[in-house]
């Protein structure tokens, strides 16, 4: 059974850090998939892409939040994180991991976008206060 699970959100004051980690089953197949993802929901809006991180190891990030936050993962323990600095109010949302298997424009790539992911975590939840 697929299975993603989101771990590490919880309640930081500003300028403050979090990991968020993202579990991954089954062993070997979903850490594998092309793109891996977080994407998050702020309250009362859509939610948005975060990083994506490709299955050679590039990542890719939303503008916004570029120098502030980082995508990895670690095969071994079929896991994806998400590095969080200089955390802001506005940071606040429920985090979501994602796989999928990217789209095609000329050649395959990883973006942004909720269509391309297939597989959803069921999120953790990140409240910063001023």
């Amino acid at each position: 059974q697929v299975q993603l699970v989101e771990s590490g959100g919880g309640s930081v004051q500003a300028g403050g850090s979090l990991r968020l980690s993202c579990a991954t089953s089954p062993p070997g197949d979903i850490i594998n998939s092309y793109c891996l993802g977080w994407f998050r929901q702020p309250p009362g809006k859509e939610r948005e892409g975060v990083a994506v991180i490709v299955r050679d190891g590039n990542t890719n990030f939303a503008d916004s939040l570029k120098g502030r936050f980082t995508i990895s993962k670690d095969i071994a323990k079929n896991s994806v994180y998400l590095e969080m600095n200089n955390l802001q109010p506005e940071d606040t949302a429920m985090y979501y991991c994602a796989a999928g298997f990217g789209s095609w424009a000329g050649y395959r790539q990883c973006v942004l976008r909720e269509a391309d992911f297939y597989h959803w975590g069921q999120g953790t939840q990140v409240t910063v206060s001023s």
